[in-house]
């Protein structure tokens, strides 16, 4: 029986024995990375596809990540035309680049290499996460118990702005229900949802620390005390 050509991966795309082998040639004769020689064929498939031609001219196959660049555009309700696409993917992960290249691609800081990208995408997309898992040779399985185990870490799309809503104790007596109630007329979500130009995030609290001010609404940082349907607007209409 003829026997299969092994296979593995890199960054989450399956490479034939060939691939791999053209892989490596690149990377000798450009002096580029294999990460970089990626983003290179993904910028090239974005201007392929920009032309209205249909199967890539490489010989090694990108399918996998241009797969991940639409479901990146579809979790953040961005339904792309696919060069469009691909083209945020090769942005996203250049960033995600330079984030590993200020911590020298160091196992170690992983934690921190994931708060960076938290903080600039508000949320961990998972080309990310697959593009930090290769580069830093640590297991998928690892890092994705990580971004489930800290609370600081989302793998959904979230706003920009985190409006949080108190329900606790003194809150509630005092009319939280009915302040939640204007918030979500407001912004029109629901408490764990975010709205769909990703600017606000909505949830609900049981203690902001301010009692005193029930009922409260925060953004960010910043807390309001019972405002109006009227106020809130102008509170919204405040953040960019």
């Amino acid at each position: 029986m003829k026997r299969g050509s092994s296979k593995s991966k890199y960054a989450g795309v399956r490479l034939s024995e060939k691939q791999n082998r053209v892989l490596s040639r690149l990377q000798q004769n450009s002096n580029l990375s294999k990460s970089e020689i990626l983003l290179r064929g993904l910028e090239v498939l974005t201007e392929y596809y920009s032309l209205g031609l249909n199967e890539p001219p490489l010989d090694l196959e990108l399918r996998s990540l241009e797969a991940e660049a639409m479901r990146h555009a579809e979790a953040l309700r961005q339904i792309r035309k696919k060069e469009e696409a691909i083209g945020q993917m090769v942005r996203d992960l250049g960033d995600v680049e330079r984030i590993l290249d200020k911590y020298q691609s160091d196992k170690s800081a992983l934690i921190q290499i994931l708060l960076d990208i938290q903080e600039q995408n508000h949320w961990l997309p998972r080309p990310a996460l697959m593009w930090v898992a290769e580069r830093l040779g640590v297991p998928w399985t690892q890092i994705y118990h990580i971004a489930t185990f800290y609370k600081s870490f989302s793998l959904t799309p979230t706003g920009r702005h985190k409006v949080q809503v108190c329900l606790g104790t003194a809150c509630q007596v005092r009319g939280g229900p009915r302040l939640l109630d204007k918030v979500k007329d407001v912004l029109r979500i629901e408490p764990g949802e975010t709205d769909q130009k990703q600017k606000f995030s909505l949830s609900t609290v049981n203690c902001l620390g301010c009692c005193a001010l029930g009922p409260v609404v925060a953004v960010d940082k910043d807390y309001y005390s019972n405002p109006s349907v009227e106020e809130l607007k102008e509170i919204v209409a405040s953040y960019s």
